[in-house]
């Protein structure tokens, strides 16, 4: 349990809860001319992410390690249930829907797999064995990624590699491992290639030349662009924005979030939302390399790369340097279940900080 405000990381709740709350206003005038639905599940999902951190600090990230396995079954469970009983939108199979209530198990199964690999890997000698760790290592992250891939979700899937990747480093991974690995993933490129949707690789033939297909498969990522430069030095103003407002940029309010950014703060606007993302980055990286815990190391290694890696690739699609992959912005983008998996994550850093070995 929390005993006194010094267990509280206070830069990091500082962050998180001021960077959520942001996603409020951002949201509400990317879908303004609607209704305050958004807006009120919004706050309800903050709400409930909240409660959800509370849990994960007063019970410790200990807790969720020993049960790391049995969360991860479960979290298995759900993916394949998706592909069976989940909702459909946009030619996608990614949620439960019941009711109002939605809820994406691929954005869960990044936590829990975080935890099943940490729990994992400090079960296994750094220096013995590395070849059969890294192949069971490799099984468990396999297997939630070729789910998510049929749903399919080429960016979520794309993130469980930043994942395996960054605890790897931090384990201790030989080179001559990693530098198979690479290799083995250049070599599979073409059969992963053909694996995709038509319009999977129509984005990513956009990334290379958005002018091949400028009114199909190149609208998004031009207009998208025009939005953010439109934005100038200070913005166009709260509720000013153009192309989101006429909705020349589909999914404003949820994956190109960002856009609303950009047109209606401008670059100095933007610039201090990736400030603030960095700052919380920083600190989550700080706390990993304070803690003499090997299992709170490789726990913080993969909600770091979560993070970074998703804040890279969503404004990096929105400005035309990432495809695009329809990967949230992590606690701006509107939608409850990357926000309570947000929030979880930081929960585990949160509590790391808390129970940390070394002063």
């Amino acid at each position: 349990m929390i005993k006194s405000f010094k267990d509280i990381h206070w830069p990091v709740l500082f962050l998180t809860v001021g960077i959520s709350l942001s996603s409020i206003f951002f949201i509400y005038s990317a879908t303004f001319r609607g209704t305050d639905h958004f807006i009120v599940k919004q706050l309800m999902w903050i709400g409930i992410s909240l409660a959800a951190m509370w849990l994960v600090v007063s019970f410790g990230y200990r807790t969720f390690l020993n049960t790391s396995y049995l969360l991860y079954g479960i979290s298995i469970l759900l993916l394949a249930g998706v592909l069976i009983f989940g909702h459909e939108r946009l030619g996608a199979q990614r949620w439960f829907q019941i009711g109002s209530f939605v809820l994406q198990p691929s954005e869960l199964s990044k936590i829990s797999t975080i935890l099943a690999l940490a729990h994992f890997l400090i079960s296994r000698d750094r220096w013995i064995g590395q070849k059969r760790s890294l192949f069971i290592a490799g099984g468990m992250v396999a297997l939630p990624f070729i789910l998510i891939l049929k749903q399919p979700d080429l960016g979520s899937a794309m993130v469980f590699i930043a994942i395996t990747i960054s605890i790897l480093l931090i384990w201790g991974i030989r080179l001559r491992y990693l530098v198979i690995i690479f290799s083995l993933a250049l070599i599979s490129a073409p059969f992963l290639w053909h694996g995709l949707k038509p319009y999977q690789q129509k984005r990513l033939t956009v990334f290379l030349n958005p002018s091949v297909d400028p009114l199909g498969s190149g609208y998004t990522a031009i207009q998208s662009k025009i939005a953010v430069g439109s934005g100038g030095l200070i913005g166009k103003g709260w509720l000013r924005g153009t192309q989101t407002q006429l909705d020349f940029v589909p999914e404003h309010h949820t994956d190109f979030i960002f856009c609303v950014v950009g047109e209606e703060f401008g670059f100095l606007g933007s610039l201090l939302l990736i400030f603030l993302y960095g700052a919380l980055i920083g600190y989550a990286i700080q706390i990993m390399d304070r803690t003499t815990d090997r299992g709170a190391q490789l726990l913080a290694a993969g909600v770091s790369a979560m993070l970074f890696f998703q804040i890279f690739i969503n404004i990096g699609m929105t400005i035309g340097i990432a495809p695009i992959t329809g990967i949230t912005l992590p606690l701006l983008s509107y939608g409850g279940s990357s926000l309570l998996a947000t929030f979880i994550a930081i929960g585990f850093l949160i509590s790391i900080y808390k129970e940390r070995s070394i002063f």
